[in-house]
């Protein structure tokens, strides 16, 4: 009951102060929409490359020493957010999926699997949407691209017939052909893995297709790991490497005094020899042999 009064009170305390709301406001909006804060630091998918386009500009938060620009992991989450649910409005075989990029195509096959949603990887067959005499012409209501410069002649078919584009860029992407711009990293196997699952999981749901979604590993193709902060690393690796100079330095003192040890041994073994050797030639004198 007391716990009860006290939510109460502080659901008062909350209504009547403006700035207590605005700061609850704040931490909600502080939080990822469609998985964990992890997960895009596990992949990268924060992390953008030296050059900056003007139209990508306000999606980047700062540069790394080395001069790779970070995207806001934040505007990444809602921009993918945006972006599934402009697909969601989309029937699998209304829309294609075109990802030239090598890093990609692990994540574009298994959901083009999940969900039967036709996709070009590797080569786009150009023309494939606007030549109605190839033989393998194909009508399609929207596109979505992994890269607006990779994917150009995808883009540009898109244009001529007037369809939606939805697009993932990185920095140095242009997004000014693009109807919907997906934000983040399009350049790696990690990112791209963690874009498709996410794809495919809301995708899913949201047209009832009853398959179990694997694993976001399953998705990269490889064991994700989230990596330490420099200093901490360094820190760690040195403390490390303390111990192991440490027990080094203990063997070896260890093994000094125990060679040590050793040769005493085998002096005061040497000095018993000699000592009933000449007691057992003084018996021999004696009894004259």
């Amino acid at each position: 009951m007391a716990d009860k009064k006290k939510t109460v009170s502080e659901e008062v305390v909350i209504n009547n102060n403006p700035e207590a709301v605005s700061q609850v406001e704040a931490k909600k909006e502080d939080q990822t929409i469609l998985t964990s804060l992890e997960d895009y630091i596990k992949t990268a998918a924060y992390l953008g490359t030296k050059v900056i386009t003007p139209s990508m500009r306000k999606y980047v938060y700062r540069r790394r020493l080395d001069g790779l620009a970070i995207l806001n992991t934040l505007l990444v989450d809602k921009k993918l957010a945006e972006g599934i649910d402009f697909i969601k409005q989309f029937k699998p075989n209304d829309w294609t999926l075109i990802c030239k990029r090598e890093a990609g195509w692990r994540g574009a096959k298994m959901f083009s699997e999940l969900t039967g949603v036709r996709t070009f990887m590797k080569k786009y067959p150009s023309g494939v949407l606007t030549n109605t005499v190839l033989s393998d012409f194909i009508e399609t209501k929207m596109v979505v691209i992994c890269d607006p410069w990779l994917d150009k002649n995808a883009l540009a078919d898109a244009k001529n017939i007037r369809i939606p584009v939805c697009a993932i860029c990185d920095t140095n992407n242009h997004t000014a052909d693009c109807d919907v711009v997906i934000i983040g990293n399009n350049k790696s196997n990690k990112s791209m893995g963690l874009f498709f699952w996410l794809m495919a999981r809301e995708y899913m749901k949201a047209h009832g297709i009853d398959k179990p979604v694997p694993s976001l590993e399953d998705f990269v193709g490889e064991k994700l790991v989230l990596e330490e902060p420099r200093k901490k690393k360094l820190a760690r690796e040195k403390k490390e490497s303390d111990l192991k100079s440490a027990e080094s330095a203990i063997e070896e003192k260890m093994r000094a005094i125990a060679m040590e040890a050793d040769e005493e041994a085998k002096d005061g073994m040497k000095a018993r020899k000699e000592e009933e050797d000449s007691i057992r030639v003084g018996e021999e004198v004696r009894h004259g042999v």
